[in-house]
């Protein structure tokens, strides 16, 4: 228990520029899902799931379109998953895991991110092991207990449950994932999912020193940057 875990929650983008590269993250994600597992969201629920927290993001429903559409044709582009590993700014353990037609490319944005800011560029798996992956949700309302009660019932493997600033946050294990959202949904109609993704965990945090936020923040700045990055993690705890 005590699980440390922030609510992740998308900041709205202050320009064009920034809005356009959410856009475009979202609509990769989108299409890769649905050309490898199936376009229709009524019968891929990871791809319903992953429309539906775009569409939390304020993703445009002609982006969403277009990258259905996209999938269902011939051809087009080949994306796979790359993920990468390192220590950034101050130490903090970093797992960035993209989506690429050109791995080559990739690694070398990516490196070069680590470079600039004098981080370290890990070998896979170096610090996986620090992070737990879970599927993740927090809604408000109920107690720690009904919500426990309620996904014991439904035979869920349950990993926590805890009340966090006004929230419940359940983690379950990723192949739990299906079932611990439809348990939840069953249990509280009209809940909302204020995150419902499936995320690394830090199972420690790492203090950044003051003078190392700057380029923490130029580091994770320039990560985003990247057309090919998909998601950050890390375990990074600035000074309040």
């Amino acid at each position: 228990m005590g699980r440390s875990f922030e609510v992740r929650k998308v900041s709205m983008a202050k320009t064009a520029g920034q809005k356009t590269k959410v856009y475009s993250k979202y609509g990769k994600q989108i299409y890769v899902m649905a050309k490898n597992s199936g376009a229709d969201p009524v019968n891929n629920s990871s791809l319903r799931a992953l429309i539906d927290k775009a569409k939390r993001d304020q993703v445009p429903a002609h982006v969403i379109e277009r990258a259905l559409e996209k999938a269902k044709g011939v051809g087009g582009e080949d994306y796979v998953a790359a993920r990468y590993e390192g220590y950034g700014p101050g130490g903090c353990a970093v797992i960035i895991d993209c989506l690429t037609d050109n791995n080559m490319r990739t690694i070398t944005d990516v490196k070069n991110c680590f470079t600039k800011t004098g981080s370290k560029f890990g070998a896979p798996g170096s610090v996986a092991h620090s992070f737990d992956h879970l599927a993740v949700f927090a809604f408000e309302g109920s107690s720690v207990d009904d919500v426990l009660e309620a996904l014991l019932m439904a035979d869920v493997d349950v990993t926590d449950v805890e009340e966090q600033n006004g929230q419940i946050l359940v983690f379950s294990p990723t192949t739990e994932y299906a079932k611990t959202k439809q348990a939840i949904l069953d249990a509280f109609p009209g809940t909302t999912l204020a995150v419902d993704e499936i995320s690394f965990i830090p199972q420690t945090s790492a203090d950044v020193p003051e003078d190392d936020v700057p380029m923490f923040e130029k580091f994770i700045s320039m990560l985003n940057d990247c057309d090919d990055v998909q998601e950050i993690y890390h375990n990074a705890k600035l000074p309040a």
